[in-house]
């Protein structure tokens, strides 16, 4: 299908698209340094500037699609709602799809908007769909089940299509095994700048990467290998933890400072997700409705629902709609990470004595004698690497 990207970002919907076969026809993105990096890998797509001063999609759009801002509705955000100045700006969509009712959109979202201001976020999105005469479905998918990297979204189709968007989006789901892991076999990533609650940490993977700052503090994740270094990531390797080659960003620092790629990262839409997703839209599955269930009666958005044109319904469905094979994320790392700082370690245990997160048995004895060792090597810690040390 012909895709119009709104909100296109580094093009993570719409390289996983291409993937499938789909061909960007327009894209739309208003920060600078996203936009050098569209032009540098997809260099023969129209990108506008402004979602706002867009007057109409191109003719042949057949796929609207849009991770549309989510500062507004991030549990690490502002969390002012779908009002608030940036999240807001998806109404642009519907005043697009208004001048012409383009057969499919693809949005998405940070799961948090399920829960913000009892779902009012996705409450406007339903009944907006609803009201043009468009069938939805949405679920929130875990890039787990793609990548080493916790990070649930909503994911959103719509249609006025004859294919039920429960086929593309709700037809498929993976059961995994409980993943055994340990603290002396498989890294664990955590978010050093929380300890009293957040994010948390995740085994054999990384919490969900974060935005960071447009102005440029780039906010990594830390993760506590096997062998008892902490590190916070290379940003290619944080590249490639979304599904983007390594260096995918790079052009953005032709307009802006390197840390900002952090933020470019973290906004971004998972590629193989949205891969899965293109593979959908050209071949839909057979949803099942026997995953059918009654609306919620306290009002409350369910983690997967649809509309089949006259109800809603909630669905039985996991996060992972499969489970693609990977090796341990001690060995997906390619590039060499930058050791933890005491500063930073001794903040973040000193958080922990406070909080609520709870960590499996040796994890903060582990930081414990990292900071040891950080602190002994204090004069170089900032500029060189420590030597691997053997686990405890």
């Amino acid at each position: 299908m012909k895709v119009a990207g709104l909100f296109a970002g580094i093009g993570g919907l719409e390289s996983g698209l291409a993937s499938a076969g789909h061909e960007a026809i327009m894209l739309c993105e208003i920060w600078e340094p996203a936009r050098a990096v569209l032009s540098a890998r997809h260099p023969d797509v129209p990108c506008e500037a402004d979602v706002a001063g867009l007057r109409s999609l191109p003719d042949d759009t057949e796929v609207v699609v849009g991770g549309f801002p989510c500062q507004d509705l991030s549990q690490a955000g502002l969390t002012a709602g779908i009002t608030g100045t940036r999240s807001s700006l998806v109404g642009h969509v519907f005043r697009l799809l208004d001048q012409r009712r383009a057969p499919w959109v693809v949005l998405e979202n940070v799961s948090f908007m399920l829960h913000l201001d009892k779902g009012r976020g996705l409450r406007t999105l339903v009944e907006a769909f609803e009201e043009r005469g468009y069938r939805w479905a949405y679920r929130v998918v875990n890039s787990l089940a793609f990548l080493p990297q916790r990070r649930e979204r909503v994911l959103f189709v719509a249609t006025t299509t004859d294919i039920d968007p429960a086929d593309v989006l709700l037809a498929d789901e993976a059961f995994t095994e409980d993943r055994k892991t340990s603290l002396s076999t498989h890294a664990h990533g955590f978010y050093w700048t929380e300890g009293i609650r957040g994010l948390g940490w995740a085994p054999d993977a990384i919490p969900t990467l974060k935005n960071g700052s447009t102005v440029g503090i780039a906010s990594p994740p830390a993760i506590l290998l096997p062998n008892g270094r902490v590190i916070t990531p290379d940003i290619r390797d944080a590249e490639r933890l979304q599904g983007f080659d390594a260096d995918w960003t790079a052009p953005a620092e032709s307009v802006a400072r390197s840390s900002q790629r952090w933020a470019l990262v973290g906004n971004a839409v998972t590629v193989p997700m949205a891969a899965w997703i293109g593979a959908r839209l050209a071949k839909p599955g057979c949803y099942d409705r026997a995953r059918d269930r009654d609306p919620s009666s306290d009002g409350r958005w369910s983690k997967a629902a649809r509309f089949d044109g006259k109800h809603r319904l909630r669905v039985e469905i996991g996060s992972f709609p499969v489970w693609k094979e990977r090796p341990p994320l001690s060995e997906f790392l390619r590039f060499e990470g930058k050791p933890l700082s005491a500063r930073a370690t001794r903040g973040f245990l000193s958080r922990t004595e406070r909080g609520t997160l709870r960590f499996v048995p040796g994890f903060k004895e582990r930081l414990g004698r990292h900071l040891l060792r950080m602190e002994a090597d204090a004069p170089t810690a900032g500029t060189r690497l420590i030597p691997p040390v053997a686990a405890e």
